[in-house]
């Protein structure tokens, strides 16, 4: 279980220091990515700011499959995805898994059906 002390924060001056992600970042991230049962395949940086990962195979809709953590929880255990902290709000990163490129692409949210 990661216990999480109060200084996660939403939204940092972007870009960021060093071009690495900051310990005090939050981010939603899946379960899945964040217990390690799967690598994140999917980062998002929405057009307001904040982040996303998820593991782009189980939905992350889901009651209780993701939560707010500090990004650095993710990032600790899987160091290529500070790549990903210069890429730009309204972008999104892809890839098959640990080892592939990162596809970057610009994002928008899927309207609900």
């Amino acid at each position: 279980m990661v216990h999480e002390p109060s200084d996660r924060l939403r939204r940092l001056p972007f870009p960021f220091d060093r071009g690495r992600f900051p310990r005090e970042l939050g981010a939603v991230v899946q379960r899945t990515v964040l217990e390690g049962d799967e690598p994140a395949r999917i980062v998002v940086h929405d057009a307001d700011g904040d982040w996303a990962l998820g593991d782009g195979v189980h939905d992350p809709n889901e009651p209780g499959a993701c939560r707010v953590t500090h990004i650095r929880h993710v990032v600790d255990a899987d160091p290529t995805l500070d790549d990903l902290a210069s890429m730009p709000p309204g972008h999104v990163a892809e890839r098959d898994g640990p080892g592939s490129p990162w596809l970057i692409a610009e994002h928008r949210y899927e309207e609900a059906g």
